[in-house]
């Protein structure tokens, strides 16, 4: 099917890099009317990955949506990266996907053969996570999408949200950085087939297990890093948190390949809407611009960050190790500062 149709050719951006900036998302969003309920125990004012709604005392929804054009030529692999990544929203709430509908939009001459192989990986994707796809609504459009929304569960007094992280608290990373700069390359044509494979490989790894670790230990933040880059999500942490980061930058999984093409300047075009928003709040020290460029770097179906109590750091650590692709403690929440990240 791959060799049939090229579906990054179809598309502008690829993946997380085609969001819109998050600057400018705040400012679309923030006058807008929103309704008062006690019940919506999450919405979109903190910037979180999903809204909670509780239903009862010991059980919330959590509702997500996500879609993007392809960031990979199969359209079985599109389809697998794209459920991997809406997903990933309620894993980052604490949740479990119960539910998606499916959000397609198809060109008038894509063949049905690929659009077949595009639902096909999301619903496998899907019973992977144990969610159900029931449905959902798909229009004609020049250019290819997919994604879902996806309704899960969550105990109100366990969910997870982005912002109460804790002065001591450590800072972990379950996924390596650089995806948004593969898959730059990827469009002309520049990977070599193992890194080509390690991408999709890290893009369609879903952080179930991640997830299912963590419900274990006391999570005081958490959020998934997507297209907003490490160093935008981490920055909407400390605001939301009111607190700074110190950020060993050493200690940050990039993926070696992508440096290598940072370096000569083959960043995606999310990389400097990323900049544009956050590198105001950010302190990098002496770091090499091109490693700077990774951590504005838009992923798509990246790990999840998450900051845990200090003396459950050694443990959390343990437990991740052998169950996400890449286990990384990464830093720590300090008191306020003039900055919000400070990277050594």
């Amino acid at each position: 099917m791959g060799e049939d149709i090229k579906l990054t050719k179809l598309a502008n951006c690829a993946g997380c890099g085609a969001k819109v900036g998050a600057g400018v998302l705040a400012k679309l969003l923030s006058d807008l009317p929103t309704l008062q309920d006690d019940n919506l125990l999450v919405g979109f004012d903190k910037s979180d990955d999903a809204a909670v709604y509780r239903i009862k005392d010991d059980l919330a929804l959590v509702q997500t949506l996500d879609f993007f054009p392809p960031i990979a030529d199969d359209p079985y692999t599109f389809g697998q990266i794209a459920a991997t990544n809406a997903l990933s929203d309620i894993y980052a709430m604490g949740g479990e996907p119960k539910l998606a509908l499916n959000i397609m939009c198809v060109p008038k001459n894509m063949p049905k053969e690929a659009v077949h192989e595009i639902l096909r990986g999301g619903y496998e994707k899907c019973a992977e996570a144990g969610a159900i796809i029931c449905g959902g609504h798909s229009i004609y459009d020049e250019e290819p999408k997919y994604g879902l929304s996806v309704t899960g569960f969550v105990h109100p007094e366990r969910m997870w949200k982005n912002h109460g992280a804790k002065p001591g608290d450590v800072l972990f990373l379950t996924k390596p950085i650089g995806i948004g700069v593969l898959t730059a390359a990827q469009r002309g044509n520049l990977l070599e087939p193992k890194t080509h494979d390690l991408m999709i490989r890290l893009m369609t790894t879903l952080n179930k297990s991640a997830r299912d670790v963590l419900v274990d230990f006391d999570v005081h933040a958490c959020t998934d890093v997507t297209g907003f880059s490490f160093l935008g999500h981490l920055y909407e942490m400390c605001s939301g948190s009111d607190v700074s980061a110190d950020i060993d930058v050493d200690s940050i999984a990039l993926i070696p390949e992508a440096l290598d093409f940072a370096r000569i300047g083959i960043l995606p075009e999310g990389m400097y809407r990323n900049r544009t928003y956050a590198e105001s709040a950010v302190d990098v020290g002496n770091t090499e611009l091109a490693v700077c460029d990774l951590l504005f770097d838009p992923q798509t179906s990246g790990g999840l960050l998450v900051a845990v109590p200090p003396e459950e750091a050694d443990a959390v650590f343990d437990a991740l190790h052998d169950q996400v692709p890449c286990a990384q403690r990464v830093g720590r929440i300090v008191p306020k500062r003039e900055k919000s990240i400070y990277l050594q």
